[in-house]
């Protein structure tokens, strides 16, 4: 909760009458967010409401034991109903990446959704490691110097922040197991009713990472300090030259 305040107050994430969709699919991430969330609702100086939003693909997935949680801790919470997977049969082409279209109608279906509730801004359960991953995914595959932003706005208005982006995957899994949360993993990824190979990029990045980690134990501090401190005109950018 600490580090969740101070990224708060560095980036404005929660502000004085927000009301703030939570996308809460279940995993140890969106867990760990919703309740941080409730607790800082709690802390906080000031008002502001969150509701927590589960999109259900539409293949009759079981949120029972999600529901459940989230009514005994007092976490207002709604199901969204899609037909994403039915969609995904006839709109995938062959070759193209399944996670990457689940990942962009999940994120519309949260918008939407958003929108259906009042909502100005949805905060994403993204953490550091996500960030790390996504910048050398970036790097090596697409030639981007590119990450996770803590807070920006997108194309229809609404504002994403991502509330737990300064913590490390290795805290929330450890607050999902100690708090003994009704955790949701890869049983619910649409994509494994899919008879397609899984992308391997993001793995073999996180196995990278892993690896520079031992080496460099301050790896993960430095990367979140380099991404606040970018030297832009000591790139190969000719419009940003300084002389």
């Amino acid at each position: 909760m600490s580090k969740l305040g101070r990224t708060n107050a560095e980036f404005n994430l929660i502000e004085e009458g927000d009301k703030i969709l939570v996308g809460l699919s279940g995993g140890k991430d969106s867990l760990t967010m919703v309740h941080a969330m409730k607790e800082q609702q709690r802390r906080a100086p000031f008002k502001f409401e969150f509701i927590a939003v589960t999109v259900s693909y539409g293949m009759e997935e079981n949120f029972d034991a999600l529901i459940a949680h989230c009514k005994e801790y007092d976490i207002p919470h709604v199901v969204h109903d899609t037909k994403i997977y039915d969609l995904a049969q006839v709109k995938i082409r062959e070759n193209s990446s399944f996670c990457s279209f689940f990942s962009r109608m999940r994120r519309g279906s949260l918008y939407s959704a958003a929108e259906k509730f009042g909502c100005n801004k949805v905060a994403l359960g993204h953490h550091m490691d996500d960030a790390a991953e996504s910048f050398f995914m970036n790097f090596i595959y697409n030639g981007q110097m590119r990450s996770l932003a803590p807070k920006y706005r997108a194309g229809n208005g609404l504002i994403v922040i991502r509330p737990l982006i300064q913590m490390r995957e290795r805290q929330l899994a450890a607050f999902a197991v100690d708090n003994n949360m009704p955790t949701i993993g890869d049983e619910s990824c649409p994509s494994m009713r899919f008879d397609v190979k899984m992308p391997h990029a993001r793995a073999h990045t996180k196995e990278m990472l892993a690896k520079m980690e031992k080496e460099f134990p301050t790896l993960f501090t430095s990367l979140n300090a380099a991404f606040k401190n970018i030297s832009i005109d000591s790139f190969f950018d000719a419009e940003k030259f300084s002389v």
